[in-house]
């Protein structure tokens, strides 16, 4: 399974494609080497035989056919030559000189050609030979060259090594880029299984770390930061939503009580008219604390930093203590502002107001009687 992933993945054919451009710089570099060993190998071999091409001008040029016959022989019988191939035919083919039984099919009358030689001994191979041919002022021909077979097998043996070489370097970075892209296609499928079984049983749930301190730890240490943060966040929502529900549950349990009590008793106006005062009173409070939690939402989307003044919060307190000083003589609580100094501060006037009220209305409702 893992392995049918990692070669449908992105990473896999991504790394066959750096192996292809990889391996076709690898063969232009060895190209760029077999031809270059080869035009080199060639180019001695081309002057040598030019070098005595040029030996035997000057034999023919001193002593005639003779002579050019005569230093022919001599090249035969020296072992140093071995590698040589010399022929000299008259103008109708006659072998006048040489180590070759006749003239060569392949060979033309002028300039440069590679031929097979005949074989020595029926159980040999025939040489693959490269000479250079010229017709003499008399009419005679004459065919100077060198056994190339070593040549041709070291060029072939240099052909050989490269290509095993592109081959094993295109193999080895193959099993090389299945072995780094099955590695990435595992920890992408950890953080696959974890994501799965976050969405199945909950925030609990975390990507496990291998300790080897590499980009996909990282990876796997801040998407753990971040549901952390995500279940902070969702425990945070909880408690505003348990806080939400006890506010909302008193004013909404004696609208209900009063209402209950008056379809039950018989139509009194005053008291009806009470009745509706206070229900709407509570209805007040409650669209208040809707009002609250719409503006510090948009405070938490920064949709109402534009509301942000700088404020007086002692001139703020000083209306809160106006609004609930008589709520506090009822329950015999003393309440008064210390300080004429102004407070200022950068914020929400109508926010700040609405904080330090609920603080004072809860001080006030659970503080001891009497208190100040």
């Amino acid at each position: 399974m893992l392995l049918a992933k990692t070669l449908r993945s992105s990473t896999f054919r991504l790394a066959l494609m750096a192996i292809g451009a990889f391996g076709l710089i690898v063969c232009a570099i060895f190209a760029y080497v077999y031809w270059s060993t080869v035009s080199y190998v060639r180019s001695r071999s081309d002057r040598a035989i030019m070098t005595e091409q040029a030996n035997l001008h000057d034999a023919y040029a001193r002593s005639g056919r003779d002579g050019l016959v005569a230093l022919i022989g001599q090249r035969i019988a020296d072992k140093s030559f071995a590698d040589h191939v010399y022929l000299l035919v008259d103008h109708a083919s006659a072998v006048l000189a040489g180590n070759l039984a006749r003239w060569p099919v392949d060979a033309a009358d002028q300039g440069w050609a590679e031929f097979r030689a005949p074989a020595r001994s029926p159980a040999s191979v025939a040489p693959l030979v490269r000479g250079v041919t010229e017709t003499l002022p008399n009419g005679d021909r004459l065919l100077v060259g060198r056994d190339i077979g070593d040549l041709d097998g070291f060029t072939a043996q240099i052909r050989a090594a490269g290509i095993a070489v592109v081959v094993l370097i295109v193999v080895l970075a193959a099993v090389a880029s299945i072995g780094v892209t099955r590695r990435t296609v595992g920890r992408i499928e950890s953080i696959n299984a974890t994501s799965r079984a976050i969405m199945l049983s909950g925030l609990d749930q975390r990507i496990p770390l291998h300790g080897s301190h590499d980009e996909w730890d990282r990876v796997a240490e801040n998407l753990n930061q971040m549901l952390d943060r995500i279940q902070t966040l969702m425990g945070e929502v909880k408690q505003a939503s348990d806080n939400i529900a006890h506010d909302l549950r008193t004013p909404l349990t004696r609208m209900r009580g009063r209402l209950e009590k008056a379809y039950h008793c018989p139509r009194n106006g005053e008291n009806d008219a009470a009745l509706i005062g206070d229900t709407i009173a509570d209805l007040d409070t409650v669209l208040a604390m809707f009002a609250s939690i719409t503006r510090i939402s948009e405070i938490e989307t920064r949709a109402r930093k534009d509301a942000f003044r700088i404020v007086n919060l002692v001139e703020i307190a000083g209306e809160v203590v106006e609004l609930y000083d008589a709520a506090a003589e009822r329950d015999t609580t003393r309440l008064e502002l210390a300080g004429d100094a102004e407070v200022p501060m950068t914020g929400d006037r109508d926010l700040l107001f609405d904080a330090i009220a609920n603080l004072v209305d809860n001080a006030i409702k659970h503080g001891r009687a009497g208190g100040g």
